[in-house]
């Protein structure tokens, strides 16, 4: 497959500045002062002018939030033809959000094309109504996550033969979403005189097999990979143990008074969990993970922009599409196992023009990972104390003053209850008044006394981390793959060990890794205290040593897994 970069490459050497001299329509630079776009970005100055020129197939690599639907949204519009009733033009993406995000943006670029019509199609939400929607009014560009896309297609009520140009957008968080086959048939479905656009964050070999096969001498533009990272993001970590992570959390959460942020998770289970975990500690918290009906998700989504919530967990899948410009942090609970989820997660903070946080909180065991993360991203986290709380207890208090301070005097004051209550409080002295004022706003602050250092050091962790990876760097013989099998084995049939099921399995998209870290951070036990774990696809059993096992089933009370109440019960031998 041979692919075009030579115009590209000129476009590197000719700076272009401003979008008047991109190629776009009058209609398209009518708008884009009013929506405040006055320089483009290196995506968007090296697309626009390729796509605008010709129509032809093309590769667009570049991070998420970099202006991609700018980069191929204000091209396609100039392409459409609004006299012709049929439907021109595809968009794919992986997620109902970031489809949503897609749709509103062209909507707002097509402003002044007042006859043109656009149709966001998506689950978890009525395909009735989707399908009424273009049977009434056929849309020249349809915006689609695959799924329901395919359901519509079988259902007769959206015909892609005319379409004349496919974008596939964050074409590789599609396949790792298992869309491959979906792709597949949607393309095989339009027609072979079609132009395929396809932007992506990186490109794997699965990519350049769509290329390979639905493409023909496509330009490609490549102005960063997925590890690009924003300058104005500061990136941290702190280390604790294991069981001291959600203390550790709260301690941070405290210690930023306005702190407003994405804590991401590795699982829709954790997600949950954690959410729940803070709205039971008095956090303005929400998850949100693909198990969450649309209509769920809008409510979250709509609580969290209208800053009624002062934190989202979210799992990967979830936050894309995530459009919020005054976010303080991000919080990696759990560090993502590629580099480029960092940074696509780390992306949601630090936009137009602020600075803003990521922050990792990471447990001993998690050095040798940071080590990768940093190796490949070429970026250097520095560590961070977690405030005792004492520490915390001031800062808290000091906002607290300085609210009391700044507060105006109420004028309209009732003068009989002031003077009521200056009576009542006319037998303290000055310092028995603030004494008493300052105990009860730390009894309103829930103030919890332990002030245990919780951090772990990262020195020695990173030594360790690096000694055990020098170990484990040769080829495994066939002694050692049996010592291990046997090893394990040894764990798994321990004797005395007791037996527990628990409703949860491969469905609820968990490994036996992820119920083992849910075990042990639930129930609050040690690693080796958890043998063997048997992952079944709507259930799983897991044993624990006899000792551990008396405490286990009361710390699963309460929680709640996509809606469904957690169960964990001993299993009785017969």
């Amino acid at each position: 497959m041979k692919i075009k970069v030579s115009f590209a490459a000129t476009l590197k050497e000719k700076k272009l500045k401003n979008f008047s001299e991109l190629g776009l329509s009058s209609n398209i630079m009518r708008v884009l002062p009013e929506l405040g776009y006055q320089e483009p970005s290196p995506i968007q100055e090296q697309a626009i002018p390729v796509l605008s020129a010709e129509m032809c197939d093309f590769i667009g690599l570049a991070q998420t939030g970099t202006g991609k639907t700018a980069a191929f949204g204000l091209p396609m519009l100039d392409w459409i033809d609004p006299k012709l009733k049929e439907t021109q033009a595809l968009v794919l993406a992986p997620t109902r959000e970031l489809g949503q995000q897609i749709a509103n943006q062209l909507e707002l670029f097509s402003k002044y094309m007042s006859s043109l019509k656009l149709q966001a199609v998506y689950g978890g939400a009525s395909i009735v109504t989707q399908m009424s929607n273009i049977k009434r009014n056929t849309p020249h560009i349809v915006i689609a996550t695959p799924g329901r896309l395919l359901d519509l297609i079988r259902r007769k009520s959206l015909d892609l033969s005319s379409v004349k140009l496919v974008v596939l957008d964050e074409a590789d968080e599609m396949l790792n979403m298992g869309f491959k086959e979906d792709i597949d048939q949607i393309l095989s479905r339009t027609g072979d005189n079609k132009r395929t656009w396809l932007f992506s964050a990186t490109m794997p070999k699965e990519i350049r097999g769509i290329v390979n096969s639905y493409m023909n001498e496509p330009s490609e533009v490549k102005v960063s990979t997925g590890n690009q990272l924003n300058e104005n993001i500061e990136h941290q970590y702190a280390v604790v143990k294991s069981s001291e992570k959600f203390e550790g959390l709260k301690r941070i959460l405290d210690s930023e008074s306005n702190f407003r942020g994405v804590i991401f998770c590795r699982t829709r289970i954790k997600t949950q969990q954690l959410a729940d975990d803070l709205k039971k500690s008095n956090y303005q918290a929400e998850a949100l993970h693909g198990d969450l009906s649309q209509a769920q998700r809008d409510r979250v989504m709509g609580r969290f922009k209208k800053h009624h919530l002062q934190v989202l967990v979210a799992t990967d899948v979830a936050a894309r599409g995530i459009d919020v410009s005054d976010l303080t942090h991000v919080i990696h609970y759990a560090l993502p196992d590629d580099p480029s989820y960092y940074t696509h997660r780390s992306g949601r903070t630090a936009r137009a023009g602020k600075k803003g946080i990521s922050l990792c909180i990471l447990t001993s065991r998690d050095m040798r990972k940071l080590d990768y993360l940093e190796k490949q991203l070429k970026i250097k986290l520095n560590k961070i104390s977690i405030p005792n709380a004492m520490d915390v207890l001031s800062q808290r208090m000091k906002k607290w003053t300085d609210d009391l301070l700044n507060t105006p005097i109420n004028k309209k004051l009732d003068g009989q209850l002031l003077t009521e209550i200056q009576m009542q409080l006319g037998s303290l002295s000055f310092e028995e008044l603030v004494e008493k004022l300052v105990s009860y706003e730390i009894k309103q602050l829930n103030f919890n006394p332990n002030n245990k250092d919780l951090n772990e050091s990262s020195s020695a962790s990173r030594r360790k981390s690096t000694k055990d990876s020098s170990k484990s760097k040769g080829r495994m013989t066939s002694s050692d793959k049996r010592k291990s099998k046997s090893n394990r084995e040894t764990k798994s049939n321990k004797k005395g060990d007791v037996k527990f099921f628990i409703n949860v399995g491969k469905v609820d998209g968990v490994s036996r890794k992820d119920l083992h870290e849910f075990l042990c951070d639930t129930a609050r036990l040690k690693k080796n205290e958890i043998g063997n774990i048997d992952l079944q696809k709507t259930y799983s059993y897991f044993e624990v040593n006899k000792k551990s096992a008396k405490f286990i089933s009361n710390k699963f009370d309460g929680i709640f897994i996509d809606g469904r109440e957690l169960r964990v019960n001993r299993e009785h031998q017969k």
